[in-house]
């Protein structure tokens, strides 16, 4: 189980990365958003891993899960919802400002006839 969940992160962070560097916006916005679930995979298997076991510890109860890596992806998952909308939102804007969804454009310089 451990190794299935550990190659999954892998794969969510080697493919986030990909992306990340690729010159385009949406692929950006759609790299960090598979960092962030990485991420939360990440912090939801630092609560041990295990199967069918209670989330509190209860009476009569010997092995629990750990519920405070819970609330973490709980909020981890809110605020990568809302830096999401953030990023394609400035994403949208430098699209339609112009043009052109590159990364790294350069500005053009202005010719001397214009002002």
């Amino acid at each position: 189980m451990e190794l299935l969940v550990a190659s999954a992160i892998g794969i969510l962070t080697a493919g986030g990365l990909y992306l990340v560097l690729r010159l385009r916006t949406f692929p950006v916005i759609m790299g960090i958003s598979l960092l962030t679930y990485a991420v939360n995979v990440f912090l939801f298997a630092s609560g041990r891993l295990t199967v069918g076991a209670a989330p509190v510890l209860r009476d009569g109860v010997t092995a629990y899960t750990d519920p405070l890596p819970q609330a973490l992806v709980l909020t981890a998952i809110v605020i990568s919802f809302g830096m999401t909308a953030v990023v394609v939102m400035i994403g949208l804007g430098a699209f339609l400002g112009s043009d052109d969804d590159h990364v790294d454009d350069q500005p053009e310089p202005k010719s001397e006839g214009t002002s």
